[in-house]
């Protein structure tokens, strides 16, 4: 039996979608299957249905395993199996069980038969399971397989639905949380390192489709640091297809920063974050987005001040929800969540102690007003340029 003969892939939906009340399901379910075709149309994967049944989803197509390793990158998907589609009567089930073993069971191993069953039939999900089984030995006497129901070394799995049934050997998990589009969107500051991109991803997952956007202001390295940017969005874009591919780039002018030379470096640095929190309000406001992510990050043993350091952050834009998915991470969580989106570790520090007390002691608002900050938030979001990535 060669790959192309699975006929089917199930698709079974996140189990946070499931518990939503049935107006809400239907809306997360409808959004979910559009993010799939959109997926399997970028990858001009073929099929010919799309069939809903109590959280799943049976698409048909030839090309099950392709689409598995795509759709596995869709958000408010549980887990997927290339299966074959048979009639739910037993002699066609018995016949599909055991040319799938041949093909996909490896020999010398133990292995079960699970069985799950919706619908009046005559029989039961065990009888399926011994009748499946005893044919599989029968007919493979060559492979020399055992059969053990509690520590199996492969399985093949039974799904039957009223008169159809499904044969399928393998479960590939996919990466959950709420289909892309079902919460607001979100202004996701991007700088090129893993902190960042990490933290949009993780809002991602939540359901909120991202506007991404670089505040630079490195004059002599601006390309560069705007490549990195369009690296790290290419990635998030991958779990981001049937959506909007732009990067938004702007950079504050160089007379600011010539401005900001006569203050603290530490009081710098506090300056520009709140500078580009602006400048993302502005955007968001203006795309009707409902928030701003960063890839801020508690270091260890810096945690008091940290805190204390988002607290000043947040001011420059009160009245507008900033979120920041790493703070309860540790960097073994984030660099795990690096590899998944495709990423390598780097990582960054937060602002400091000394950062908080020149923020007090000098007062970064009238050092704000005296930098006519207002005027430079409006000239960059106008000089915003958009990048497609």
């Amino acid at each position: 039996m060669s790959k192309d003969l699975f006929d089917t892939l199930i698709v079974r939906f996140g189990g946070e979608i499931g518990i939503k009340a049935l107006w809400t399901r239907k809306q997360y379910e409808r959004r979910l299957s559009n993010n799939i075709k959109a997926v399997l149309k970028h990858f001009k994967t073929p099929y010919s249905v799309f069939v809903k049944k109590a959280g799943r989803l049976y698409i048909k197509t030839r090309q099950a395993e392709r689409a598995a390793g795509k759709i596995s990158r869709v958000f408010g998907v549980s887990s997927m199996s290339p299966a074959i589609e048979t009639s739910s009567n037993l002699k066609d089930m018995l016949e599909i069980g055991s040319r799938l073993a041949r093909s996909r069971f490896a020999r010398k191993k133990s292995f079960a038969v699970c069985c799950r069953r919706i619908g009046n039939h005559q029989y039961t999900s065990q009888d399926i399971c011994a009748l499946v089984g005893e044919r599989i030995l029968t007919s493979l006497p060559e492979f020399k397989l055992r059969v053990d129901l509690r520590h199996p070394e492969q399985t093949l799995e039974v799904e039957v639905r009223d008169e159809k049934a499904y044969l399928f050997t393998n479960i590939i998990k996919g990466v959950g949380g709420l289909p892309l589009g079902t919460q607001p969107k979100l202004v996701c500051l991007l700088n090129g390192d893993v902190l960042s991109t990490v933290a949009c991803w993780m809002t991602m997952k939540r359901g909120c489709p991202p506007i991404l956007v670089h505040v630079e202001d490195d004059a002599i390295r601006r390309q560069e640091n705007i490549n990195k940017v369009k690296k790290t969005s290419q990635a998030l874009m991958k779990w981001n297809i049937g959506f909007p591919r732009r990067l938004r780039a702007t950079a504050y002018h160089r007379k600011l920063k010539k401005s900001l030379g006569k203050y603290p470096s530490w009081l710098r640095a506090l300056m520009r974050k709140r500078l580009i929190l602006r400048i993302a309000q502005q955007i968001a406001e203006a795309e009707h987005a409902e928030g701003i992510v960063t890839g801020d990050f508690v270091v260890e043993g810096e945690s008091t001040q940290a805190v204390h350091s988002f607290t000043v952050q947040d001011e420059a834009v009160k009245g507008f929800p900033i979120y920041r998915p790493l703070i309860g991470l540790d960097e073994a969580e984030i660099a795990s969540l690096a590899k998944t989106i495709g990423l390598t570790k780097t990582m960054r520090r937060t602002v400091g102690r000394r950062e908080l007390e020149a923020a007090a002691e000098l007062g970064i608002e009238i050092a704000e007003h005296e930098l006519s900050i207002e005027e430079v938030v409006e000239k960059s979001v106008k000089s915003m340029r958009q990048l497609e990535v």
